[in-house]
């Protein structure tokens, strides 16, 4: 696809994205929200990508909205509540289309990560911070409520509702340590090892199998808002039976015990 504020690089079976507006700090405007999510959308059906590796260029992950731009709309004619309503959509699909696409997204947040650029952290799968890292829940602190893209969705279930509502009706500040602390990220790496530590992430998820992998991405959101136990397992049975029958599964458990790199899909050709 093409694209203007984002850079998307097929590598094998990963895809590093990488939205590229450092001179604004990677701050969300019309254009990278959109790229973005027909980035995100494009995936359903991209079988033959199986990571994606989410990183910003320059020294902050994302600032938030992007407010140079939010004034200038300002300047024009007042939106109405439909119209309004219809641009904050565009914000959240993003958010949507993420967490809908198979693919485990693997998130390297350097520097800042606010607002917008929090929810985007949020909605990926695994979170690798640097000890630059900083996060706040910026839209409270401009006149917003704190409930936005996803966040207020995100935050209680990740750190518990005390420490969520502490930060989201304060926009205060998190750092690396709390970060870490907290489990939203899952180690913190000096800026130079990102790279090194998401391409062996990603390696040891592309041994898995591509249904096994799919399937445990679903399956886990949907556990999350479980009813119960019993749906919760109800599901497990079937995303196991699932990858029994699929055709990879003969060869994961072959090169398992042969201790040696399993051969999926095209690769056994």
């Amino acid at each position: 696809m093409n694209t203007t504020c984002l850079d998307v690089r097929e590598e094998g079976a990963t895809l590093w994205v990488t939205p590229n507006r450092p001179q604004a700090l990677n701050a969300l405007n019309g254009q990278l929200v959109d790229e973005l999510g027909d980035l995100f959308r494009s995936l359903y059906t991209r079988e033959e990508l199986r990571v994606v590796v989410l990183r910003a260029a320059g020294r902050a992950f994302c600032a938030g909205m992007d407010l140079k731009e939010h004034a200038e709309l300002q300047q024009q004619p007042p939106l109405t509540v439909s119209q309004q309503l219809a641009v904050q959509r565009r914000y959240r699909d993003v958010v949507l289309a993420m967490r809908r696409c198979p693919q485990p997204i693997i998130a390297l947040v350097n520097g800042a990560a606010c607002g917008g650029g929090l929810a985007l952290v949020l909605a990926t799968d695994v979170r690798i911070g640097t000890p630059t890292l900083r996060m706040n829940v910026a839209p409270i602190r401009i006149g917003f409520t704190a409930c936005d893209m996803g966040i207020s969705y995100f935050l209680p279930r990740m750190i518990g509702s005390s420490l969520a509502a502490e930060y989201m009706l304060t926009g205060r500040f998190m750092d690396a340590a709390q970060a870490r602390q907290m489990g939203l990220v899952s180690r913190i790496v000096e800026p130079e090892a990102l790279e090194a530590e998401a391409r062996s992430l990603a390696a040891e998820m592309l041994r898995t199998s591509p249904l096994g992998l799919r399937l445990t991405k679903e399956a886990m959101a949907v556990a999350v808002d479980g009813q119960s136990l019993e749906a919760v397992i109800a599901l497990e049975d079937r995303c196991q039976t699932l990858c029994a029958h699929g055709e990879d599964f003969d060869e994961a458990i072959a090169s398992f015990r042969e201790k040696r790199e399993p051969r999926y899909g095209a690769a056994r050709a």
